[in-house]
């Protein structure tokens, strides 16, 4: 019975991997998608979003179902609350990956992008795909290292989240709303993802450390 359990536990930390995959192509594809303004390939991220709720709500029925018939303890309670929890922080990445792709879509011919701010995008995007790729590496070997360079690389698009802000305020005539107002939604939906990395950071240490700190978690 024992062995079944482990199982299951060794279950949802496979699945929470997986998720996470998932998310990281869909923040490749949409970045790449934004950046280029390639509707084809915000099609497939806005296409594909189904696909990673599908797998959380698995993810989620597994953990509750471990929850009811085993009634962990210990480590083992942590491993299942933290996946709970960091399920739904990695979906609502995935969330943010098509409101990308959905403003690539949105703009279609044109790119949503702003001339001025293609660059500042551009870095954006690529340490999104870095904090998604590392926050994977995270989940499957629980090397909390790996936790403090998300951390470090969510500072760095805060800092560019802030750039935006600070051009957008120079946009004020009537042909720049547009613009302004998808430069503003973009740059929220990058700043968004990379917190949500950090949350699940934070929930990792909590696995490992038992020990939670809920400064400046995105989800409070």
């Amino acid at each position: 019975m024992r062995e079944v359990f482990h199982q299951s536990l060794e279950e949802v930390q496979e699945r929470l991997v997986e998720i996470s995959e998932l998310v990281t192509v869909a923040i490749e594809k949409a970045t790449k998608a934004f950046e280029n303004g390639d509707v084809s390939l915000a099609e497939e991220v806005i296409a594909g979003d189904a696909h990673i709720d599908e797998r959380a709500v698995s993810l989620d029925e597994l953990a509750i179902e471990i929850l009811a018939m085993q009634q962990p303890v210990a480590r083992d309670l942590r491993i299942v609350v933290t996946a709970l929890r960091a399920s739904a922080s990695i979906e609502r990445m995935g969330d943010l990956a098509e409101h990308i792709a959905q403003l690539t879509r949105l703009r279609y011919p044109e790119r949503a992008i702003p001339q001025g701010l293609r660059k500042t995008f551009t870095k954006m995007g690529k340490h999104d795909v870095e904090i998604a790729r590392q926050l994977t590496e995270l989940l499957r070997t629980e090397d909390l290292a790996i936790a403090e360079q998300i951390r470090n690389a969510d500072d760095e698009v805060d800092e560019l989240h802030a750039s935006v802000f600070d051009k957008v305020l120079g946009a004020h005539t009537a042909e720049d709303v547009a613009a302004v107002v998808d430069a503003t939604l973009a740059s929220r939906y990058h700043e968004r993802f990379a917190d949500h990395a950090v949350g699940v950071a934070k929930k990792m240490i909590y696995l490992a450390t038992g020990d939670w700190t809920v400064d400046d978690d995105p989800e409070g």
